[in-house]
Parts: structure tokens; sequence; C-alpha cells
């Protein structure tokens, strides 16, 4: 945490508001993201454009009228994960582990109680917030995730301290592979967000997701072909307001370097959208980048 002293002072009173705000119960925080999600569809229309012209691209078969409810029931849920992050920060372990229901922790169990060090491979869908903080109070071995620093150095200090507090620890990108070959026979689960967007200059898998041409990070697939660590997708599925289930799907159990990984996390991700799109996180110019033509 040593970030701390360099978060201007003028933040602080804007951290202990929201700080206060996340001791209110989620009922009451519900009715805020109410008000949220009008403010944000309605009134200022954040991103929409974005939100839009993504869900046509990725759904051409569908007629405007779904897509505009598709766009509105996004928008109600996009302002329900809000609230429910600012809860993280206070919410205690009990009520963690009553509204994130692991349904076949098993599938993971056995991997981990076998001495194999575990890679998740996650999106941002449902509320990915609460995924890791889930598994740090219900599992019975370490709940490890990879994040990428915030640029802004009090949410940087606030999301590390809500993402850890409930005992998951956090590693940082560009320490990845440094961190996998210090801890490569500890028995562990790491979790990566996988569906988001590389650089350009980092670009080295392409393929067709949600009838777009669209570039993966290859992070997770080269690290488990490495250190030889299965691979699970991990399926979020909304089952009401703030209660979600997580299902474990094996991509790869370690044992083969030909298991195309991240292809198969792609088409695992595009069903699971395709099963409830609005729980997708529609605001990020996912598709801004052009695979490049092949020359004749």
């Amino acid at each position: 945490m040593s970030q701390k002293q360099n978060i201007p002072i003028y933040y602080l009173p804007f951290g202990v508001l929201l700080k206060g705000m996340s001791l209110l119960p989620l009922p009451v925080l519900y009715l805020l993201a109410d008000a949220l999600y009008f403010l944000v569809y309605y009134v200022v229309g954040y991103r929409k454009k974005v939100v839009l012209s993504n869900l046509r691209n990725s759904f051409p078969e569908k007629p405007e009228a779904e897509i505009q409810s598709i766009a509105k029931a996004f928008y109600r849920q996009f302002a329900d994960i809000v609230v429910e992050i600012l809860k993280l920060r206070s919410m205690n372990s009990a009520e963690m582990e009553r509204r994130i229901c692991f349904a076949n922790q098993e599938v993971l169990d056995n991997f981990v109680k076998s001495g194999t060090p575990v890679i998740t491979m996650g999106s941002h869908s449902c509320n990915w917030e609460w995924v890791l903080s889930a598994g740090a109070v219900q599992f019975d071995f370490p709940a490890e995730g990879v994040y990428k620093p915030l640029n802004n150095p009090f949410f940087e200090d606030f999301m590390l301290r809500t993402r850890s507090r409930l005992g998951a620890r956090l590693i940082k990108m560009k320490d990845t592979l440094r961190d996998f070959a210090a801890n490569r026979n500890v028995s562990r689960v790491i979790a990566m967000l996988s569906d988001q967007t590389p650089l350009k200059s980092e670009i080295t898998f392409w393929t067709t997701f949600l009838n777009q041409d669209t570039p993966f990070y290859e992070g997770a697939e080269k690290l488990a072909k490495k250190f030889k660590y299965p691979v699970l997708f991990l399926d979020i599925k909304r089952t009401k307001r703030g209660h979600y289930t997580l299902t474990f799907e094996v991509i790869s159990d370690g044992t083969s370097d030909t298991v195309p990984i991240t292809e198969l996390f792609a088409q695992k991700l595009e069903a699971a959208i395709r099963r409830a799109p609005a729980n997708y996180l529609w605001t990020h110019k996912r598709w801004k980048h052009k695979r490049p033509q092949v020359a004749n």
C-alpha cells in the first residue's frame, strides 16, 4: 500500500464518502443503482453509441427493438455492478459466501489438491469483481488474481484494498511471469480476466468472436503451456439481484501442448454471452483494432 503517500489530499473526503456509502445495506445501494441507471442511460447516455454499435455488430441477426432492449437491460445491471463493487469495500465473508455459489467447486479442488496450480480464465461478465474475493473466502487454498494497475493513484489504492481485503492476493500483470516462476509448485488458483483488448503492438492472436475479427491476449495460454498448468473457464450466471452462480469448465488439463486454449476460451465466452447478452460489459471499445490484411 506504499502508493497511499502519493494520493493527493483532496481525494481524502471522496475516500471517506465511498467507504461510508459501502457500509449501507445492499437493498439501499440498489435504490441508488436505480437512480444511477436512470442518470446514465436516459440523461447522460454514457457510451450509448459504443454499446449500441457493439451490440448491433455482435448480433446482426437481432431486430433493432431487441438490441435496444438488451442495451437497457445492460445499463440496469451495469448500475448494479457499480454499487456491488462499492459494497465489496466493506462486505464481510459471510455475506460474500451467501451471495456467490460455486456450483462445481470439486472440478477446481481436484486439480489444486493434487498439488497442481490452476489458471482460471474469466471475463467482464456479471460481477467479475466479486469472484476473486469469493474464492479467497470459500477455497481451502490461496486465491490470487492478475491485475493491471490503474493510472489514478486514488482509485488504484482504493481498488487494491477493496480486492484484497477478504484475503485475495493480487499480482501485477508485469510481474506475472516472475511470480509464476517463483511459485511454480504452490497449490493455488490464479484468476485471469482474459477478454481484455491487447495493445495493438501486443496482438499475436486473432479469431472470429461474435461475428467480428477479434484479438485476444494469449498470456494465459502461454503461461499454462510453459508451466503445464490446467486451465478452467469460469462461467458466471446471475440467479437474482446480487446473487451469482459460478461454474468451472475444463479447457485444458495441463498435459498437452496442442490444446488451443485461447480459441476455446473465446468459444466458451461467446456461448455465455449469447445466453445472457445483457450481462456482458459492452461499454468498452472491444473492436477498435482491425485485423491486418494478408498480402496475396
